[in-house]
């Protein structure tokens, strides 16, 4: 079994588009047209950061940040 990889993300909600950017390895900066208000900014950004790295949604969770820009995520 594959050990977890974390990634810091920074979201930007209420942005004018859908955008995931890598910024190095275990960084990325994703831009969300959602509002960040019933984890509708949170859900947005794991549909594309999943589409993004090729992998099912249910592989991502929020372990730190989940009501913040600045987020730590878990790739199981």
């Amino acid at each position: 079994m594959n050990n977890p990889m974390l990634l810091s993300i920074r979201v930007t909600p209420n942005a004018g588009k859908n955008l995931v950017q890598k910024i190095s390895d275990n960084s990325y900066k994703i831009k969300v047209m959602a509002p960040p208000e019933k984890g509708k900014a949170n859900e947005l950004m794991i549909k594309l950061l999943a589409e993004f790295l090729k992998i099912k949604e249910r592989q991502i969770s929020i372990i730190a940040g989940s009501t913040t820009r600045e987020k730590i995520i878990e790739i199981n």
